[in-house]
């Protein structure tokens, strides 16, 4: 399978799921998204169109942490400090929306990582 037919799957994919998926002031969606290289997480309340906060690898609060941000122990400390950030919001509970992607590997490592840091999904 070719790059351009990966990624356009996983756009459908991901469109599919969004169809069912919507972030609202009560909970709003957590959204995940992944390159080879970084992992951004952001909370998104879709009744107003607005990113509550977001966290990446590209982040100077991840950046003190660790350097590199293509593997699962930087999805960890991402999905730590997008629970702290929604935390000190008054955000407890999010819908998480997985971006299309397979819930193994750093997406899992993540979505873990938000639960432990007090998120409930």
């Amino acid at each position: 399978m070719k790059e351009n037919e990966k990624h356009l799957a996983r756009k459908m994919r991901h469109a599919r799921v969004r169809k069912k998926l919507k972030g609202s002031n009560e909970r709003p969606r957590l959204a995940v998204f992944k390159s080879s290289k970084h992992i951004y997480a952001q909370v998104i309340d879709d009744e107003s169109s607005r990113t509550l906060t977001a966290v990446s690898t590209l982040s100077p609060q991840f950046r003190e942490k660790q350097k590199g941000g293509g593997n699962i122990a930087a999805a960890k400390i991402i999905g730590e400090l997008i629970a702290q950030d929604a935390a000190s919001k008054g955000i407890k509970r999010v819908v998480f929306d997985r971006g299309g992607y397979l819930f193994h590997g750093r997406v899992k490592a993540l979505a873990e990582s938000a639960r432990e840091g007090g998120l409930e999904f």
